[in-house]
């Protein structure tokens, strides 16, 4: 009980890290595009996680992992569909749809994970814990929408929703495929091996975009921002979701994305000055009550 409260602690630092991603973005956005400033990204994340391996195999050489062929395709697949695919689908469809509908769209990532462990895993999910995730949800359309739900009379579903659609699936079917197929490797290790397989992708990405024409104008600020997302919300923030991920498993460690919103409202309140309102204290409470629920009845679960 005590190590999963650590894992509690570790993924509600994560969120709050991947939160900060979307503020940092507004830093490297208008500078860098999105291929680009995905591959950069994962590279610069690659170089870490790299020593990172070796110092924790230097550690305990007993149970280093030794590369073998049987392998790559878990790494193919976690660091095409997790890291690419996830990415890419994200930044292009904020090309074609509004932040309101993405904002909703990846709000159904607990729900997304439960049916496809479900699906391929049969893994039942207690009535308690499913509440949880729908109650976190309701947190969540509350906090895009502030209260007013006549926002979702102007959804329309348009390619950039599809797009969001599929960086959901993507996002959830790397945390499932994660759990089942991934268990034997160190944590450290498929996510440096996933890093490495997405920059290596999205090297002809990059170049298409001609990153010689706009790499010399890029300020300081965008690289200090890049440097954050690569270093806290890839190095850091995968790393402990791949631990939390073998710990409490997909289900339980998808509901603490729902917590990005919150995080993100908050560090837009101190850091861009926008105005805190009523309602999302409100639904900051119900979203982590949501998560607590969500955890809770998976211990009891776990007990039995």
């Amino acid at each position: 009980m005590k190590k999963n409260t650590t894992i509690y602690a570790l993924m509600v630092l994560a969120a709050f890290l991947w939160s900060g991603a979307f503020i940092a973005g507004k830093y490297t956005g208008p500078y860098i595009p999105s291929g680009s400033v995905t591959f950069l990204r994962f590279a610069i994340a690659s170089v870490l996680m790299y020593f990172i391996m070796k110092a924790t195999q230097a550690k305990e050489p007993q149970a280093a992992y030794k590369f073998t062929k049987k392998d790559i395709p878990h790494f193919l697949f976690t660091g095409v569909v997790g890291m690419v695919g996830y990415h890419l689908f994200f930044f292009e469809s904020l090309n074609y749809t509004t932040a309101i509908n993405s904002s909703i769209i990846r709000a159904i990532d607990p729900v997304i994970t439960v049916l496809i462990a479900f699906v391929f895993l049969h893994q039942r999910v207690p009535l308690k814990q499913l509440l949880g995730i729908l109650l976190s949800l309701f947190g969540v359309v509350l906090t895009i929408t502030a209260g007013d739900f006549a926002h979702f009379a102007e959804m329309e579903l348009n390619r950039g929703d599809l797009y969001m659609i599929g960086a959901v699936v993507c996002w959830s079917a790397y945390g499932v495929y994660s759990k089942s197929r991934c268990s034997h490797i160190p944590p450290v290790v498929l996510t440096y091996y996933s890093f490495l397989v997405c920059s290596i992708v999205l090297i002809p990405v990059s170049l298409i975009e001609k990153p010689w024409e706009f790499l010399p104008s890029v300020p300081v600020s965008a690289w200090i921002a890049l440097l954050f997302m690569a270093v806290f919300c890839s190095g850091i923030a995968y790393y402990i979701q791949q631990i939390a991920l073998r710990i409490i498993g997909p289900t339980r460690c998808s509901i603490f994305v729902n917590l990005v919103p919150v995080f993100s409202f908050i560090l837009a309140t101190l850091m861009l000055g926008e105005e805190l309102q009523p309602v999302k204290i409100l639904t900051t409470v119900i979203i982590i009550a949501g998560v607590c629920i969500c955890q809770a009845a998976g211990n009891r679960s776990e007990a039995k």
